[in-house]
């Protein structure tokens, strides 16, 4: 659950800091979804980086799922918002 921490932004630096491509949104029922896409060693970083989260948040649990590659991220991470 993620309200109000900038969690989103926190994802999104990290993500362009660790040459990150993909996308945090946050969904309806208060969690945050981030798809990544990199090579192993970046993504073990910014899953660590994940788990920390800003200042002021206490993330409690980050589980992770393999995914095939969507091209339309491949090339940069956005701040995506849910329809």
């Amino acid at each position: 659950m993620v309200q109000g921490v900038g969690y989103r932004y926190f994802a999104a630096r990290a993500a362009r800091q660790l040459g990150i491509a993909g996308f945090a949104k946050n969904l309806r029922d208060g969690r945050v979804e981030v798809y990544a896409i990199a090579p192993a060693v970046a993504l073990k970083s910014f899953r660590s980086e994940l788990g920390r989260g800003p200042q002021g948040a206490m993330v409690k649990n980050v589980s992770e799922d393999e995914s095939e590659i969507d091209s339309q991220f491949a090339d940069r991470f956005s701040i995506e918002y849910d329809d």
